[in-house]
């Protein structure tokens, strides 16, 4: 296959100084997803590099990029030079095609995607297109934004909200108790012999970064509360087909959680075991993480709207399983 002439820098355009008023309904929204709504556009990557640099100002002082805004607050946004809407290459078709088969449910306030392993949740950092910039490329028009993230190598369930008003009630919840007001399930295999029963670990976890910028967690004395519930649904092969229930989202938080016990996730490059990992792409044809986002449970509107949301096991995990037995 021949590849095409790579194309030519798209023209940019140089926007002055703004200032913005916190409307109603974007009180309690995060400053970097605040900006990301009014730089269309704008790579990731530069709306944390203005942040940090101190060219964000909120009401005259710096911010942090998941401070949360309040109504009635004046954000100045820097001039800054931004490729002019319509002049990045589009998602591609197939996975436009991939993610409307992905989408597993959807009302007027939320769309549920069963999101491929492989795909971050948003661009940047070298992404250029994640699934909520592709969700909006095939619903132009549309305000989709992000309730949460899950790991770029995480399949599984990833909400988005249609409404602000889903998004701010979703993003209470996810702050209610370091996020139990909803209740979310994984499956993972780990590796070994898990005890039977459910196996509880709450262990705190430090976030720090790496040269590179990449981030590692560890469990540490002086990291945040965190608590997981491990429970063996099956033995495959010599190691433990696990159901895992979370009650905060910390990042990493079940892998880290699983190799701290002994058992680390299969397939984890980060914080598995590679000889394991080795034996499981011979013998099982795993080729990636085995974690899966399998379910949500939570209310809206104070309890009167349920919703419970469930994506299949991805295939790929569930010939795993097969083939160890």
């Amino acid at each position: 296959m021949t590849r095409p002439d790579a194309p030519a820098s798209p023209p940019s355009t140089a926007t002055q100084v703004r200032l913005l008023r916190v409307e109603s309904d974007r009180a309690g929204q995060r400053l970097d997803n605040f900006l990301m709504a009014h730089l269309k556009g704008a790579p990731r990557s530069l709306i944390y590099k203005i942040i940090r640099s101190g060219q964000v100002r909120v009401d005259g002082g710096r911010g942090k990029p998941e401070r949360k805004l309040v109504e009635g607050e004046e954000v100045r946004i820097p001039p800054l030079r931004l490729a002019q809407p319509g002049d990045e290459a589009p998602p591609p078709r197939s996975l436009l095609a991939a993610l409307e088969a992905a989408i597993v449910f959807e009302d007027d306030r939320l769309l549920a995607l069963n999101k491929p392993s492989g795909l971050a949740s948003h661009g940047g950092s070298g992404i250029r297109h994640g699934a909520i910039e592709s969700l909006r490329a095939l619903r132009p028009g549309q305000s989709l934004e992000l309730v949460h993230r899950l790991d770029r190598d995480t399949s599984g369930l990833l909400v988005i909200a249609k409404k602000r008003s889903a998004l701010r009630q979703l993003q209470a919840l996810l702050r209610e108790d370091h996020g139990a007001g909803i209740e979310k399930r994984y499956l993972a295999l780990l590796a070994g012999r898990m005890p039977d029963g459910t196996m509880r670990v709450d262990a705190p976890l430090h976030v720090g970064l790496r040269s590179g910028g990449e981030r590692h967690v560890q469990v540490r004395d002086d990291g945040k509360p965190s608590m997981s519930h491990f429970r063996v649904l099956e033995r495959r092969g010599g190691h433990s087909y696990c159901e895992v229930r979370i009650d905060t989202g910390r990042t990493h938080q079940i892998r880290v959680h699983a190799a701290h016990i002994g058992h680390p996730v299969a397939g984890d490059d980060k914080y598995g075991d590679a000889d394991i990992n080795r034996r499981l792409r011979d013998k099982a044809g795993q080729k990636r993480l085995f974690l899966h986002a399998a379910s949500l449970r939570f209310s809206l509107d104070e309890g009167r709207r349920d919703y419970l949301l469930d994506a299949p096991l991805a295939e790929d995990l569930r010939e795993v399983l097969d083939r160890l037995g």
